[in-house]
């Protein structure tokens, strides 16, 4: 679902390799799924500041989640790519809580208090309060810039894929993203 709760129009074809993995483990299905997100699982994990093996290790487990809990997906709570990228994402969280207890364990029984990590209220507050922002000024934007945004930048895609899937010269999927993000900045000015 786009910010203005229009639902995505590709994440269907994702949906339907998900249920085919879930009805029929189909194996050809779970191939076009790990050709196409695997590498953006990759690439998200190296961007969360992940190492390379640790990125690789995240992904291919990620993959592996799909493949096991396929018949968990709902298409009506959240598209494909939400829903993988969420799995991706709670285990890069479950290995850094791994990695943080391995870590403790080596120092032995010198540590006997666990330090609470949890973000601050204020902090939890704080994040809330922008990713409400951040959603407001998102409904603001045009559905053709809203679209190239999420196109963009959750679904990782290059200009040139965009400007095919959507039909539209790739000087106008430049434009629209241009301007989209012009658009967010003023209005989110003090948030970056």
């Amino acid at each position: 679902m786009n910010a203005n709760g229009k639902p995505v129009e590709d994440a269907a074809p994702w949906n339907r390799l998900i249920e085919a993995v879930a009805v029929s483990q189909d194996r050809e299905a779970f191939a076009a799924l790990f050709e196409h997100f695997a590498p953006r699982v990759k690439t998200y994990m190296l961007r969360s500041g992940a190492n390379n093996a640790s990125a690789e290790e995240v992904a291919q487990e990620t993959m592996l989640s799909v493949w096991r809990k396929a018949a968990l997906f709902d298409p009506s709570s959240a598209g494909a790519a939400a829903w993988i990228y969420t799995i991706a994402r709670n285990l890069r969280i479950d290995a850094m809580r791994r990695e943080r207890t391995g870590s403790a364990r080596e120092l032995g029984d010198e540590i006997e208090e666990t330090v609470d990590d949890s973000p601050a209220p204020d902090s939890r507050l704080a994040a809330v309060q922008s990713e409400q922002r951040v959603r407001a000024a998102m409904a603001q934007l045009s559905d053709e810039q809203i679209r190239v945004i999420e196109l963009s930048f959750f679904e990782e895609k290059a200009h040139a894929e965009i400007a095919e899937q959507l039909k539209v010269p790739l000087g106008t999927v430049k434009s629209r993203l241009r301007l989209a993000m012009g658009r967010l900045r003023t209005l989110l000015g003090d948030l970056s």
